[in-house]
């Protein structure tokens, strides 16, 4: 079956410069690298829409920490309102996408900021190495460090678990939390420090080669399949290079008990390849007993409310975001 585009975005899109000026990889230059660089061009719009938008700086505090991590370390951003000094504050942590190649903090940003002084709630965005100088399991090792630093610094960094203990991202960071969701609900060191939810949208959950086709319907969306097509998905999993591909920090979907998960939003995107496996995992992890919500944005394609930013039917990509993890913070109070 072919889904059909929001014709509002379909119209964008004819006309993007990812899709008129796509460019081989030039010579000397690493896919990876060149991966990185059509991704920052492409987000120029992104930034400079956000950045409108943002809050006044005097309702928030930004600052870089470093987390120590297998004989190095990782940067992460800490964005939190401002507030009393005894103000206690739910946390979410926030994992970029990027196919596991690409991305860092600054990528999301922006709208992160505005959501912790709407949600009046302390955002850790993680930058976590990627691929190919750092293949799997190095990113998800990254997420967790970051959960561990938390969870052990919460007192500190004014945070509340009890309040709210969120860890979500998009695409391969939405892959990424739900895979640190998983590894969590099991941690003994976690005891009376446990998540409390869990955001993903438009999230790998299972490595291509080990879906449950059985289970999922073909995805084709033309005229812009090449941008977020089943080959591409592929190739971005053989450069992060888990093995094996059914390890579950690569693929959570596959853990055979669901039970005891924090609550999940899931948001999927209809022309998308990844959708039926999002709609799967939130069945799986609803008849497990967890508590789930699910929306679907119907004729957008992975990632188009970073494309395409300005459009009202990405608006809404944004809008939901906030929705669920007012409910996702509610389920605590």
């Amino acid at each position: 079956m072919v889904y059909k585009l929001d014709p509002e975005l379909e119209a964008a899109l004819t006309t993007h410069r990812r899709i008129t000026n796509s460019q081989p990889v030039p010579e000397g230059m690493s896919s990876a690298e060149h991966a990185r660089q059509v991704d920052r061009e492409t987000l120029v719009e992104f930034f400079k829409f956000h950045e409108a938008r943002l809050p006044d700086g005097s309702l928030y505090t930004v600052k870089d920490e470093s987390v120590p991590v297998e004989h190095s370390e990782i940067k992460v951003r800490l964005l939190a309102p401002t507030g009393s000094d005894d103000a206690m504050y739910p946390v979410f942590l926030w994992f970029h996408g990027g196919g596991w190649v690409t991305g860092d903090v600054e990528q999301d940003d922006f709208p992160l900021r505005l959501l912790c002084v709407e949600l009046q709630v302390v955002i850790v965005s993680v930058e976590y190495r990627c691929a190919p100088e750092h293949t799997f399991p190095y990113a998800f090792n990254d997420c967790y460090a970051a959960l561990d630093w938390v969870a052990n610094h919460a007192s500190a960094l004014r945070i509340s678990l009890s309040k709210g203990f969120i860890v979500g991202g998009d695409s391969a960071g939405g892959n990424l939390a739900a895979a640190v969701a998983l590894k969590a609900r099991d941690d003994p060191f976690l005891a009376g420090k446990r998540l409390t939810g869990q955001y993903l949208r438009e999230a790998a959950v299972c490595h291509p080669d080990c879906r449950p086709e059985a289970f999922l319907r073909p995805t084709v969306c033309r005229p812009i399949e090449h941008l977020a097509s089943k080959p591409l998905l592929k190739h971005l999993s053989e450069i992060y290079d888990p093995k094996p591909p059914t390890d579950l920090r690569m693929s959570p979907l596959l853990a055979p008990s669901k039970g005891g998960l924090p609550a999940a939003f899931i948001q999927v995107m209809e022309c998308d390849p990844l959708r039926d496996e999002g709609i799967l995992y939130e069945r799986v992890l609803r008849e497990a007993g967890v508590p789930t919500k699910l929306v679907q944005h119907n004729g957008l394609v992975h990632a188009s409310h970073y494309w395409c930013p300005t459009l009202r039917c990405t608006h809404q990509v944004h809008e939901e975001m906030r929705n669920g993890l007012k409910w996702l913070l509610s389920l605590t109070q």
